[in-house]
């Protein structure tokens, strides 16, 4: 008999590339995993990895076991949640991802509702970018992921994954409190030709956003600074050294020496939960997805 931990390890390597790549996913040591599929082998008479160079790589027969290995974990993850949705109870463990600034303002609210109504589930939670935690929930690394993107410039959820849309969250321009336009009750886009832009870092969703928006009003951005953190942004701003755009959620802690004016067009990115499709039945799916939605009315 197949033991489903070590096919689990077997198919994170083959899905991941490396055998740290595969225990950094399953959040196991490099060892444990080596010597899971050591097992395996034992298990099965073949040889499953072999050298390659300074790393491993592995073998025709574990290519053929790690693509069973997938329909056998599915029709597992299957099985569990018709068994839960029979039961009717939210118990167990979810492993939930989230983007930083939702892990910081839905988070909290939504895990202390679970908590009081559900005492029995353990959630454990993942900080993550937006992009990874798709890539995770679609793979079964995570049961359910809040993800964000905006709604000039959608994220695409792929095939196999639900969503249920949690918030919609407004941006303003936050300016310094001495800026000539500080004093407005709106601003368009066009008229902050010629300013500096704090940014996060290239390669995330909100920096390729912004840069997306600011051409789509004709404007050139000049990024001076960049920082993944909405406080750290704004508090740039608060120094002189540009302007931003911060949505509402990601402003639990606005400096005294800026000011956030709405533009026209309104800026709003969607905050949306997902979780495998076939996961549905799950009780404690539909009750994270509840806790969250509550969350969001309170932001």
């Amino acid at each position: 008999m197949l033991d489903l931990n070590r096919l689990k390890a077997l198919h994170a390597v083959h899905v991941y590339g490396s055998v740290g790549a595969a225990a950094d996913a399953l959040m196991v040591t490099p060892s444990a995993v080596s010597q899971q599929i050591a097992k395996l082998e034992r298990e099965t008479g073949s040889r499953l990895m072999e050298r390659n160079g300074r790393g491993v790589r592995l073998t025709d027969a574990a290519g053929l076991l790690a693509e069973h290995a997938e329909r056998i974990l599915a029709l597992v993850e299957t099985a569990e949640a018709d068994f839960e949705a029979l039961r009717g109870e939210v118990v167990g463990k979810l492993h939930v991802g989230s983007f930083p600034t939702a892990a910081r303002g839905l988070m909290p609210p939504a895990l202390g509702t679970l908590r009081e109504r559900h005492p029995d589930l353990l959630v454990q939670l993942n900080e993550r970018e937006p992009e990874r935690v798709v890539r995770e929930v679609a793979r079964g690394e995570l049961d359910l992921g809040v993800v964000q993107d905006w709604l000039n410039r959608p994220m695409a959820i792929p095939d196999g994954l639900s969503k249920a849309i949690l918030l919609d969250d407004i941006a303003d321009v936050i300016l310094p409190a001495d800026h000539a336009l500080a004093g407005r009750k709106e601003i368009e886009l066009a008229e902050l030709s010629g300013e500096r832009w704090i940014s996060s870092s290239p390669g995330t969703i909100c920096h390729d956003w912004l840069v997306y928006t600011l051409r789509s009003a004709d404007l050139e951005p000049e990024i001076v600074s960049m920082a993944d953190e909405y406080p750290t942004q704004m508090a740039l701003v608060a120094g002189g050294l540009g302007c931003a755009i911060v949505p509402r959620l990601g402003r639990d802690c606005m400096p005294s020496r800026v000011r956030a004016i709405p533009t026209l067009p309104r800026q709003t990115r969607r905050i949306y939960a997902i979780w495998r499709t076939d996961a549905a039945r799950r009780p404690a799916i539909r009750a994270m997805v509840e806790a969250l939605k509550e969350a969001g009315t309170l932001s």
